[in-house]
């Protein structure tokens, strides 16, 4: 087990590595392939209509004058042992990891995604908790009565819900649960100072719409695992139903909704950007969709690794998770 633990963690580092590697390229390398030169993105930097000195200034802080082989040397070099960036009236320390410096917002990168962190961990850890009891809670009973009045109706209710995005759902919430009907106070929240319970609404319609996958996958798993021959044996031996259906049945049902959830929990992580938008959450997507929106590399170039590492972590987990479950994957 130690070794197939040693091998996933590797290759996540190479993986990781590779990321970075493409990452850079397409905010770096793309751009110049497509004729834009280190002033055009030096004045994404600046304000308007800036003169030759602030240009230059710029490229000398950024380094955008360098060989791309050297600026990702640089970056990677930050990450593991940080960096000192020239403001141009002060020296600013950034230590490692060190994603970079925002001259927009004059503030180091890995700062502000350590700020906005907790509120997204808040969203997907709310939300993950409720779309997994129910997802997988009605897949098995829906499994378990096939064909009946309620595996209908919450087969038609997960249809809806994987169709339904979640900018429509929580518009809907916030205009009818929100503001006409008053059951729920208006989202509010902006850290691990403030009430998680703020976040009701932003968990129910994720939920909502994760939980509708989960629920069909685990009744398609269901119903193929419970005719398997192991199943009729272990009703022949006389075991509890509870205990085929959980510990048989369940069990075997596990992986398919193990790597949807690896995959889903990684994304989440990394920035739920609609749902964060929709309510004007101040978390990770939201961050790098206003560096996307005022053009801050730095900042964009950090989320987009930050995403990358949880998505990555998340796989790991899973991989390793595997190997618990099943001991056949640690041999292959």
């Amino acid at each position: 087990m130690v070794a197939f633990i040693v091998r996933r963690l590797l290759g996540a580092v190479g993986l990781l590595l590779i990321i970075s590697a493409v990452t850079f390229a397409i905010f770096f390398l793309v751009p110049r392939a497509a004729g834009v030169t280190s002033d055009d993105i030096a004045g994404r930097f600046a304000g308007k209509q800036p003169d030759a000195a602030t240009l230059a200034a710029i490229k000398d802080r950024f380094g955008f004058d360098d060989p791309i082989p050297v600026q990702y040397g640089k970056f990677i070099k930050a990450i593991v042992v940080g960096d000192t960036y020239d403001t141009g009236t002060d020296k600013i320390d950034c230590p490692a990891p060190c994603l970079g410096y925002s001259f927009r917002t004059n503030q180091s990168v890995t700062d502000q995604l350590a700020d906005r962190a907790p509120v997204t961990f808040m969203i997907a850890l709310g939300a993950a908790v409720l779309w997994v009891v129910a997802g997988v809670s009605i897949g098995i009973l829906s499994a378990l009565k096939r064909g009946t009045i309620f595996d209908r109706a919450a087969m038609g209710i997960a249809l809806a819900g994987v169709s339904l995005p979640v900018f429509f759902t929580g518009l809907l919430s916030l205009a009818f649960i929100v503001h006409r009907w008053n059951i729920l106070p208006e989202v509010n929240y902006a850290g691990v100072s403030d009430n998680p319970f703020n976040l009701i609404l932003p968990w129910i319609c994720l939920a909502f719409l994760y939980a509708a996958l989960y629920a069909r996958l685990t009744r398609a798993g269901m119903l193929e695992t419970m005719n398997e021959d192991f199943i009729r044996t272990a009703r022949a031996k006389g075991l509890p139903e509870k205990t085929v259906v959980f510990k048989h049945g369940l069990r075997a049902t596990l992986t398919p909704i193990m790597t949807v959830f690896g995959l889903d929990i990684g994304l989440l992580l990394g920035g739920a950007i609609i749902t964060e938008k929709t309510f004007s959450i101040p978390g990770l997507g939201q961050l790098a969709l206003d560096g996307v929106n005022q053009s801050d590399l730095p900042v964009v170039l950090g989320a987009t690794m930050v995403a990358a590492l949880f998505i990555v972590l998340a796989n790991l987990i899973v991989d390793i998770l595997y190997g618990v479950v099943d001991p056949r994957v640690r041999h292959s």
